[in-house]
C-alpha cells in the first residue's frame, strides 16, 4: 500500500490516505505528486508563507526499491522566491526510507502557533509530532547530531537551519546522506522558508522493521532493474571509472570553461582564468592527498557514485559533496579560485540551510554592486555569516539574487522568475537558456538539462551556439525530466538512457512490474506532459504570462566572450516550448 500522510500544524492531527485508488494522486510520485497536490489544493494567489500554502514532501514511484539511482526526494510548494509552483529535488536517504515505510508523500498543512517549533517522527507504527523548541536556532549539523542521539544513528532526517526559521527565500531543506550528515539539499525556490513558516524544524524517519515492499511481478522487476543497472555501468559518463565516478559533477568545470559557457564574475565572461585551480581534476588530487573520498554513494541505491568527501589541509572533514554548481556559483561566478574557501562556503550553506546556487549568485550580484571585490574569498565567507546571523544585510542576501540586485542597484541580474541561473551561460549553451526561460520552475538547469546534448553530445547533438533546434530539445528534455522526477530517479541516468535504448525501456518496465501497470514509453511521455501542464496552469492562475518566460535583456544585448554571442532564440520560438 502507498499512503499519503497529512500533518495539520494547527490541530497537530496526523492522518493517512490510501493512494491505491486515488484518481487524482494515485499514479504520481515525487515531483508529479508535489505538483498535483499544490495545483489542486493551494490557492495560486496565496502568500507563499501563509497557512494557505502547503509543503509536500514526496518519494518517487520507485523509492524504497533496489532500482539503481531511485532515491531522489521531491519537496514542493508555492515558492516564496519565484511566486509560482516549485519542486526542489534532493538525494540522501529520506526517499528510500519513506518508500520502505509505504509513505508516498507527506502534506504539511496550516501553521503552528507563532514562535513554536515541532519535529515529526515517522516509523513503522505511524507518525507523531513533538515540540522542538529545544532545537530553535540550531544549524543543521548540530541539529542532526542531536536528533541521531535521541532517535538512533540509522534514522534519516529532513531539516531546516536558521535561514529556514527566518523564512529567507533562499532557504533550503536538508536531507541526511548515508553517513548521517545533512549534506543533501532541496535547495531551489525557498522550500526551507515554507517549512519554517509551518513551524516544522525536522522530520525524523526510522524505517527499522518496515514491511517488505510488494511487487506485482518481482521477477520482472529484477529483470528490468538489471537492464538499467547494466546501462549505467556501460555508459562512459556513468560507468565505474567514468567521468562522474572519478571527478564527480565537478568534471564539468574544464568542459564548460573550454566551451566558453562557464559564467564568470556575475555572467560577464564565459571563461575563468582560474578554472584549473577549481576543476574536478584538481579537486580529485586534493581529496586523495588529504585522505578524503573521491567516490562514494551520497544517495541510497546510487551506483554512479559521483559524491565526494572534502577534507581541509589538516585532513579534517569539511563537507560532502563539493559539487559543480556550488563550485561555480561560489567560485568563478564570484571570481574565487580557492577550493578550500569554496568548501568552507559549501559547509556554511549546508549548516545555515541556504541554496548554494542562489547564495553564490546573490554574492556575485553584491560584488557587481561594489559590496565586495570579485575574488575576495574572505569577504564572501563574511557575507555568509551575515546570512546565518540574520542581520539586515544578511536578510537581503538570504532572499536571493533578485532582491540583492535591487538593494545594490545592479541592472544585470541573472534570474528568471526571480530565481538565479545555474552554471551555464545561456548565450553559449542556448538549449539551457530555453530551459531557464520556459520551465515553470524558474531558472533551473535540472528541469531540462540541454547541456547533455549541446555540450556533451549525449542523445544526439544540437549546436549550442545556434538557436536552431533548441526549443524542441528543451521541450523534450523538460517532459522526460518531469517523468523521471515523478519516478524518483536521478537526473544523471539520462546520460546513459538517452544513448542506450534498453536503459530507457527499463523505466516503464520497472513501474509495470512494481504496480501491475501496462505503461509504454509513450505513456511515460504523457506522464511528464501532464505534470508540466498542471504546473504551467498554476503559474498562469498565479498571474504569470509569457513575458515571465524570458531571459533578462542583457543576455540578448551583451555579447559573451570568447564566442561573442548573444541569446538569440526569439520570443516567438520560446512561446512554442509549452506545446507539450
Amino acid at each position: 500500500m502507498s499512503q499519503l500522510m497529512r500533518v495539520n500544524m494547527n490541530t497537530k492531527e496526523i492522518s493517512f490516505e490510501d493512494l491505491s485508488n486515488n484518481k487524482d494522486y494515485g499514479g504520481f510520485g515525487g515531483r508529479g505528486l508535489t505538483s498535483m497536490i499544490v495545483s489542486k489544493e493551494v490557492p495560486p494567489t496565496c502568500h507563499p508563507l501563509s497557512e494557505k500554502n502547503k509543503l509536500v514532501i514526496a518519494a518517487g514511484l520507485l523509492s524504497g526499491t533496489p532500482a539503481a539511482n531511485s532515491g531522489r526526494l521531491s519537496v514542493g510548494a508555492k515558492s516564496p522566491l519565484t511566486g509560482g509552483i516549485k519542486e526542489s529535488n534532493a538525494g540522501g536517504t529520506a526517499a528510500f526510507k519513506l518508500g520502505r515505510l509505504g509513505i508516498r508523500g507527506i502534506v504539511v498543512e496550516g501553521q503552528a502557533e507563532p514562535g513554536k517549533l515541532y519535529c515529526l517522527i515517522v516509523n513503522k507504527d505511524g507518525a507523531t509530532l513533538h515540540p522542538a523548541d529545544e532545537y530553535k536556532g540550531l544549524k543543521n549539523y548540530d541539529l542532526v547530531e542531536k536528533l541521531k542521539e535521541k532517535h538512533g544513528e540509522k534514522v534519516g532526517t529532513i531539516s531546516i537551519g536558521p535561514a529556514g526559521e527566518m523564512k529567507m527565500s533562499s532557504a533550503s531543506v536538508a536531507v541526511s546522506d548515508p553517513m548521517g550528515r545533512p549534506t543533501r539539499h532541496a535547495g531551489r525556490g525557498g522550500m526551507g522558508a515554507v517549512m519554517g513558516s509551518k513551524g516544522l524544524k525536522a522530520v525524523v524517519i526510522d524505517d527499522a522493521g518496515a514491511p517488505k515492499i510488494e511487487y506485482t511481478n518481482f521477477d520482472a522487476f529484477k529483470e528490468a532493474a538489471a537492464k538499467l543497472r547494466k546501462t549505467l555501468q556501460t555508459h562512459d559518463v556513468t560507468k565505474p571509472g567514468g567521468g562522474l565516478a572519478v571527478f564527480g559533477t565537478n568534471v564539468l568545470v574544464n568542459i564548460m570553461n573550454e566551451a566558453g559557457g562557464f559564467p564568470t564574475r556575475n555572467f560577464t565572461e564565459g571563461r575563468f582564468e582560474g578554472a584549473e585551480k577549481i576543476s574536478g581534476e584538481t579537486m580529485h588530487d586534493v581529496i586523495k592527498e588529504r585522505g578524503g573520498d573521491t567516490t562514494h554513494a551520497g544517495c541510497t541505491t546510487c551506483i554512479i557514485q559521483c559524491s565526494n568527501i572534502y577534507h581541509d589541509k589538516d585532513k579534517n572533514y569539511v563537507t560532502s559533496a563539493l559539487e559543480y554548481e556550488t563550485i561555480w556559483a561560489n567560485g568563478a561566478n564570484c571570481g574565487i579560485d580557492d577550493l578550500d574557501s569554496i568548501a568552507q562556503i559549501d559547509r556554511l550553506c549546508d549548516d545555515y540551510g541556504v541554496d548554494t546556487i542562489e547564495t553564490g549568485c546573490a554574492i556575485g550580484v553584491a560584488m557587481a554592486g561594489g559590496l565586495k571585490e570579485f575574488g575576495d574569498a574572505k569577504g564572501a565567507i563574511e557575507l555568509l555569516h551575515e546570512i546565518g546571523k540574520g542581520t539586515p544585510l544578511g536578510r537581503i542576501l538570504g532572499n536571493g539574487a533578485s532582491v540583492t540586485g535591487q538593494a545594490f542597484g545592479v541592472s544585470d541580474v541573472p534570474v528568471v522568475k526571480r530565481q538565479s541561473m545555474p552554471a551555464y551561460d545561456p548565450r553559449a549553451v542556448k538549449g539551457q537558456g530555453v530551459t531557464y526561460a520556459t520551465t515553470p520552475m524558474g531558472a533551473d538547469h535540472t528541469a531540462g538539462y540541454a547541456v547533455a546534448t549541446n555540450i556533451m553530445k549525449v542523445g544526439g547533438y544540437v549546436d549550442p551556439l545556434k538557436p536552431d533546434g533548441q526549443v524542441e530539445l528543451s521541450r523534450n528534455l523538460q517532459i522526460a525530466t518531469a517523468a523521471l522526477d515523478s519516478a524518483g530517479m536521478c537526473v544523471f541516468i539520462a546520460f546513459a538512457v538517452l544513448d542506450i535504448p534498453e536503459g530507457l525501456e527499463a523505466i516503464p518496465e520497472m513501474l509495470n512490474a512494481r504496480y501491475g501497470l501496462n505503461m509504454t514509453l509513450d505513456d511515460v511521455t504523457k506522464h511528464g506532459q501532464a505534470i508540466l501542464k498542471v504546473e504551467r496552469a498554476f503559474n498562469t492562475a498565479a498571474g504569470f504570462t509569457n513575458l515571465d518566460d524570458r531571459l533578462p535583456d542583457f543576455f540578448k544585448e551583451k555579447k559573451l566572450a570568447p564566442h561573442n554571442v548573444v541569446f538569440d532564440v526569439s520570443d516567438e520560438e520560446l512561446d512554442q516550448a509549452h506545446n507539450y
